[in-house]
């Protein structure tokens, strides 16, 4: 069960790219070892919502907020920008095109963080990562570089690269969706796996299973709001919602809900 107290939220946040409103005062808090899943349309605002949690993106309005500080604002003033230097390394985030260096190898790829933001040891990084590598199943790809894997052998190594860190959440943004059926199922194990050790997760996805099964707790979201929000299998079992009702009926013919 999650735990009392959210370690990271949005309260309240709006966020407008020019005149397009894409997040419209979602608030949505996230306690110790939640897995909250978040689905939905095409532009209902799924990713922007995880990047302005993960501070890759600014809010128009509202705020996020940490461990009960502010670390992203509209206007953020100092002590916020201190802060969000502060707890940056504690968000893990794992993208949907992998994101990792080709330049360097999958060992380096996974050290680079630790050594650069952390100022951790070499042999202290390498022996994490050795570690790391065991765990997604990918030791025997340690000198290998990016290029020389398999898209669901990046996208673990890329998981295990913000697991490196230590962070106290991490968030997944769609990270199945560039992958074929076999391959995203050897993404899902690990996830699975984090889930079961307890890891804070907010995950944006369109594989269902996945939130019925694994999630705490389901967001479903449309036009940048949340349209409703509960337990997984309450929501895939009765939708209280028509739009909801339409989603997944959709979802069942395969007409929406692929990619954000």
């Amino acid at each position: 069960m999650a735990q009392a107290g959210p370690i990271i939220a949005a309260e309240g946040i709006s966020k407008s790219f020019g005149t397009v409103e894409v997040l419209r005062g979602v608030s949505l808090p996230v306690a110790a070892k939640d897995v909250v899943c978040v689905v939905g349309p095409s532009g209902s605002g799924k990713t922007t919502l995880l990047r302005c949690l993960a501070l890759l993106e600014t809010p128009s309005g509202g705020r996020i907020v940490m461990n009960g500080t502010t670390i992203a604002s509209a206007k953020p003033d100092a002590g916020e920008k201190r802060a969000a230097r502060a707890v940056r390394p504690e968000i893990g985030m794992v993208f949907q095109h992998f994101n990792l260096w080709p330049h360097m190898s999958v060992l380096e790829n996974i050290i680079e963080a630790p050594l650069r933001v952390k100022g951790m040891a070499r042999a202290q990084a390498i022996a994490a990562a050795d570690t790391l590598l065991a765990k997604v199943g990918l030791s025997d790809k340690r000198d290998v570089y990016p290029t020389r894997l398999s898209g669901g052998q990046q996208q673990r190594v890329a998981i295990a690269r913000a697991l490196a860190m230590s962070p106290k959440v991490m968030l997944f943004d769609e990270p199945t969706s560039a992958l074929d059926p076999e391959l995203r199922r050897e993404v899902l194990i690990v996830m699975r796996q984090l889930a079961a050790e307890g890891m804070t997760m907010l995950v944006v996805t369109h594989e269902m299973g996945f939130a019925r099964n694994v999630g705490t707790r389901l967001i479903f979201m449309d036009h940048g709001e949340i349209i409703e929000a509960g337990e997984p299998k309450a929501f895939f079992a009765a939708p209280q919602t028509e739009r909801a009702q339409r989603f997944l009926l959709q979802l069942d013919d395969g007409t929406e809900g692929v990619k954000q």
